[in-house]
């Protein structure tokens, strides 16, 4: 098995220099790099990543946990993360925080005893533990997909801020509401997710926005929590439809409450749209084969997950550079279960 010291002799430079170039410690001119690689090519040198972990603190690894993996949003951030990493030469170890802020905390901590050089998360609805514990340990860390609050936002005023990467919600919720009250609908309810996540209160609020801009009152009645579940939106969807003057639409915040509110109407022998108007936040590879094709908000879920690997290497490259919060865009996907008529598929940016 050829060593570094062959590498070295086969480019004609120092032990020293290769292990510059493989470890990116001091810089190299180019052609004298471009040597050293050529020699670990024609020899087929493999650096030993422990020793190479040793030696520059780094391990060249991403921890990544995120709950329900099995589900398609997730598992699209999961392929965002992955690609990213592998690109950039990381690997990725993977936990299942199960949205719980106690075996959160746990799992990261066991992320960092791998000595991953940093974490990507998307928190829990209460995650004081974690949060107390990468400031602690200050270990790099972007918070995916649902943010937590603070800093100033939070009235911490000693806690640190964190980067964060995530879709819009409040406007592309605003929006399926909008479009469901231009089709005549004066009762739409909401099926939100678990209480106390970013995502829920921020599609809550554009689902308070949406009915002011139509021109429609709010109702508190017609707003049920599904906890991001589809048995809990299937509860909740029961809820609606038994007020005395149940909602004509509605829109689910999720696409696992999506499911639920599914079985919600077809046990009460209700039709999509007939009889409930649907619009759905989060779009999946099925929807369209759902009889009638669903109607939703797509979220970027493999640009998120690439966005949140680069904005964690930029941390690791500047470790004081300030905290920033990266938004990206849904895009409307216009099918028939929202009421309106079959038309060729568009999608645009909200």
């Amino acid at each position: 098995m050829p060593t570094m010291a062959d590498v070295a002799r086969s480019a004609g430079v120092s032990v020293a220099t290769v292990s510059h170039v493989l470890n990116g410690t001091r810089p190299v001119l180019p052609h004298t790099r471009q040597a050293v690689l050529d020699a670990v090519e024609e020899l087929g040198y493999t650096p030993n990543g422990l020793a190479r972990s040793l030696v520059t603190s780094r391990t060249r690894s991403i921890g990544l946990a995120v709950s329900a993996i099995s589900n398609p949003y997730f598992t699209e951030i999961l392929q965002g993360v992955e690609s990213s990493a592998l690109e950039h030469g990381y690997s990725l170890l993977i936990a299942d925080p199960h949205d719980d802020p106690a075996h959160e905390r746990k799992v990261v901590q066991l992320l960092h005893e791998r000595r991953v050089d940093g974490v990507i998360v998307a928190p829990s609805a209460h995650p004081r533990e974690l949060v107390a514990y990468l400031t602690r340990h200050a270990v790099p860390a972007v918070f995916l997909d649902r943010l937590v609050r603070t800093g100033a936002d939070a009235g911490e005023r000693e806690a640190p801020g964190f980067d964060q990467v995530c879709a819009e919600n409040a406007e592309p919720t605003a929006g399926l509401v909008t479009h469901l009250a231009s089709l005549g609908h004066r009762r739409i309810g909401l099926v939100a997710g678990l209480p106390g996540l970013s995502t829920t209160s921020e599609r809550i609020s554009g689902f308070r926005h949406g009915l002011a801009a139509a021109g429609l009152p709010h109702d508190e009645r017609l707003v049920v929590h599904g906890d991001s579940s589809a048995d809990g939106a299937e509860r909740a969807t029961a809820s609606l439809l038994s007020l005395a003057v149940p909602p004509t639409a509605l829109v689910t915040a999720n696409n696992a409450m999506t499911i639920g509110a599914l079985r919600a109407l077809r046990e009460r022998g209700l039709s999509v749209p007939g009889d409930m108007a649907l619009c759905c936040f989060d779009d999946f590879d099925w929807a369209d084969l759902f009889s009638p094709r669903l109607t939703a908000v797509a979220q970027p879920g493999r640009e998120l997950g690439a966005r949140a690997v680069r904005v964690l290497l930029d941390r690791l490259a500047e470790p004081d550079r300030p905290a920033r919060t990266v938004r990206l865009p849904c895009t409307f996907v216009h099918r028939t279960s929202c009421g309106c008529p079959a038309r060729p598929e568009k999608g645009t940016d909200t």
